[in-house]
C-alpha cells in the first residue's frame, strides 16, 4: 500500500509532460508547437500523522493533505504537561 492515502484511497496517477517551443500567437508569433510528449507521475502529497479513530484509539496513518485539511481524519490532541491557569496568584 505504498504511496496511497489510507483515508480516501488516492494513489499515483499517470499523465503527460508536454514540451513546447515557439512564440504564442497573442504575443505576435506563429503559435507554439508540441515538440515532445513524455509520461510522468502525479504523486499524492502524503503525510504521516497520528490520527484518532472513531472508536477512540490512536493510530499512525499515511494520509493525503486534502484529507487532513477537509477534516476526513482527526489528528490526536496532545495533552499539556501541566496547567497553571487554575492556580491562584497571591
Amino acid at each position: 500500500m505504498a504511496r496511497q492515502c489510507e483515508a480516501c484511497g488516492k494513489k499515483v496517477q499517470m499523465g503527460n509532460r508536454i514540451e513546447t517551443r515557439g512564440k504564442a500567437k497573442y504575443l505576435g508569433g506563429v503559435g507554439t508547437k508540441i515538440t515532445g510528449c513524455t509520461r510522468r507521475k502525479f504523486v499524492p502529497n502524503l503525510q504521516k500523522v497520528h490520527v484518532t479513530l472513531p472508536n477512540g484509539t490512536n493510530k499512525t496513518m499515511r494520509v493525503c493533505t486534502q484529507c487532513i485539511r477537509s477534516g476526513v481524519v482527526r489528528k490526536t490532541v496532545k495533552t499539556k504537561p501541566f496547567d497553571v491557569s487554575g492556580s491562584k496568584k497571591s
